[in-house]
Order: structure tokens, then sequence, then C-alpha cells
């Protein structure tokens, strides 16, 4: 890309808080935005070639939205823990492995989503966010989901085509989750803790594809225990059978 059509995209966002530069081959997080540290809310980076975001991402402290969907990021530096402002952060279609502890100071995040990445392990350290509503690992490598699981805020988490074949009773602990995608894991009806019928604030449970036929559910113990209105309802969403408890 031009200086010229890049100077001119600064000048709009210096005005419009607003920075959209998609699918244009960047191969660098651009350098030419340390200019707007002190009004940037919206970046969005996404369908680019960027392999490293730059410790000075730390720097943008108004930043809301920052969106990096469809790049080569392998990791994320400690220093984007600074965007305390931080509400939404996507980066969907990457080659990220691990996360840095720092995520869990992003106290205003509200959506992570990092679907189609190459993480295989659940990430910890994420209880912290108290505003987290949706936590989206779907198209990963993760096998288990464990214990500390429990100490998640989200009220959606999309664990969709992983390859989960664990999955701890904590789960049915998390105080907010209201809905749980587990579409085309490898969990087998034994796996799935009949607290989540009995006990969870689960309302949407997605198991299609899974190594066992979702009308089995009615076989768990506590599947007649579930809280108002006490029904099962079975339905299509998204092309997928869904369980409504």
């Amino acid at each position: 890309m031009g200086n010229s059509a890049l100077k001119s995209h600064l000048e709009t966002s210096q005005k419009t808080g607003v920075f959209q530069l998609t699918g244009k081959g960047l191969q660098e997080f651009p350098d030419e935005l340390q200019r707007l540290t002190s009004n940037l809310r919206t970046v969005d980076l996404s369908g680019n070639k960027i392999e490293v975001l730059p410790a000075a991402i730390g720097n943008f402290l108004q930043l809301k939205s920052l969106t990096l969907n469809s790049n080569r990021l392998t990791n994320l530096p400690s220093e984007i823990g600074k965007l305390k402002k931080l509400e939404t952060l996507s980066l969907n279609g990457n080659r990220i492995q691990h996360l840095p502890l720092t995520l869990g100071q992003l106290k205003a995040l509200r959506t992570l989503s990092l679907a189609g990445n190459q993480i295989s392990e659940f990430p910890l350290g994420l209880g912290s966010l108290k505003q987290l509503d949706l936590l989206d690992l779907s198209r990963n490598q993760i096998q288990s989901i464990p214990t500390e699981v429990s100490e998640l805020q989200a009220i959606e988490i999309n664990l969709n085509q992983n390859q989960i074949s664990v999955l701890a009773v904590e789960v049915s602990r998390c105080p907010r989750l209201k809905v749980l995608r587990l579409e085309e894991n490898c969990l087998e009806l034994s796996s799935i803790p009949q607290s989540i019928l009995s006990e969870s604030q689960v309302c949407l449970f997605s198991v299609e594809g899974n190594l066992f036929e979702v009308k089995r559910l009615r076989d768990l113990d506590g599947y007649d225990k579930v809280r108002s209105p006490g029904i099962w309802r079975s339905g299509i969403v998204g092309g997928y059978i869904t369980v409504w408890l």
C-alpha cells in the first residue's frame, strides 16, 4: 500500500478514532499508528499477513476494539494487558498457540474470540474477566476442560470443533454460563457431568457431532430434574441439533 493511501487512512482515523485497513497484504503492524495512540478506539487489520503484534500495542490506552482476524500471528505480547478499556479482542484464523497471562488484566473485555487457531490447552487466568460475555475457542486443538473453568464469568463458551474428551464437572459451576457449545468434539456420553443438567445455569447445550447420539442424553441422571419449565426441546440452530434445558 502506498504512503499516500496510508496517510489518507491516518487522517480519517484522527477524526473518527477508527482505523480499518483489511485485506491489503500488510506484513507488519503499521508503525504510523503510534501517532494516534491517544484517540484510537477501534482498530481492524483483518485479512492481512501480520506475523507479530508489537509490544507498542500497549500504548493504545483508549482502544475498545482490536480485530486481527485472518493474519499470521503466533503469539501475543504481554503488553496487551495494558489495554484497560478494551471490550472486544478478535483474533480468529491466526496461528496462536498460547495466550499471555496478562490477558486476565483486560478488566473491560466482553468478547474474546480465538476461533481457528492452534491452541491445544484451555487458557487459564481468564477468571478475572468479570465483564466477559463471549469466549470463542472453536476450531482449535483443545482436548480437555480443566477444573479452573469454574472461575470463568462468560455467558457463552464456544468450544465447537476441538478434540475435547474430558469435561470437568466444574463447568457446571460457572456463575453466569448460559450457552455451552461442544459440537464436533470427542465426548462420550459418560463424559457429560450430570450437574450440567441438574445444577448449572446452562440453558443452551449444543453437543451434536460427538461420540453419542444426542437423544441418549435422556439416559443421564438429572435429565428429569432440570429447573422450570422442566422440559427439554430440541431444534435446529445454525445447522446443528441443539438441546435447550
